[in-house]
């Protein structure tokens, strides 16, 4: 039996939604977000919330409030993690606070904002989906500082990417971190539409954490 419900939380960029789906006697949490499309859903996105729910795990999708406001493209880092923080401050608060672990995650952009924000937030790990190494045809324009810094405050982070991802192959993201276990390649490219292994690796990290 699971339950849903459907959270507004102000911030400064304006109002934020979070779409919760709780499993009874949730495992832990996972903070789920989009790219720079600024939408949920998607094959991708869509396979591992259910994913993880079936894995009975709590899962809230947001849709940032950039995106709830139908900006076309995320804002700059700083005011983009301000209006992230209190989301997820709020989904892990109050009388209906969502239980830990808490993981923190997203496709491509949102993998970016999961992992700047991870330390302030005490998450337990972060899992990035499709995360955006660099611009395609771009490797100097690296955001590698971005993907290092969970693993900086002893978070563990795990990557789940494409192997004709334009925006950094598995290589490419296995030559940032620390080691190869830390990336899982799958075929694809930045949108990941093969689900299955996309699902079995995101349960087997998140599982790792709940254990």
């Amino acid at each position: 039996m699971t339950t849903h419900r459907f959270v507004e939380v102000a911030t400064p960029l304006g109002p934020a939604h979070a779409h919760v789906v709780r499993p009874v006697r949730a495992r832990g949490t996972v903070v789920l977000t989009h790219g720079a499309g600024g939408r949920l859903g998607g094959v991708d996105l869509d396979a591992v919330a259910q994913g993880l729910v079936d894995a009975g795990w709590a899962v809230a999708s947001v849709q940032q409030a950039w995106g709830v406001a139908g900006r076309r493209m995320p804002p700059r880092p700083v005011p983009q993690d301000e209006a992230w923080l209190p989301v997820v401050l709020a989904l892990r608060s109050g009388r209906t606070r969502l239980p830990g672990p808490l993981v923190l995650s997203g496709k491509s952009n949102g993998a970016r904002v999961s992992c700047r924000t991870a330390a302030a937030l005490a998450a337990d790990g972060v899992l990035c989906l499709s995360f955006p190494l660099h611009p395609p045809g771009r490797p100097e324009v690296s955001r590698a500082d971005e993907l290092r810094l969970p693993g900086i405050a002893g978070i563990p982070v795990h990557v789940v990417q494409g192997e004709r991802d334009p925006f950094g192959t598995p290589g490419e993201v296995r030559a940032e971190l620390d080691g190869p276990a830390y990336v899982t390649a799958v075929d694809g490219d930045h949108t990941i539409r093969v689900t299955g292994p996309l699902v079995a690796a995101a349960r087997a990290f998140v599982d790792s954490l709940g254990q």
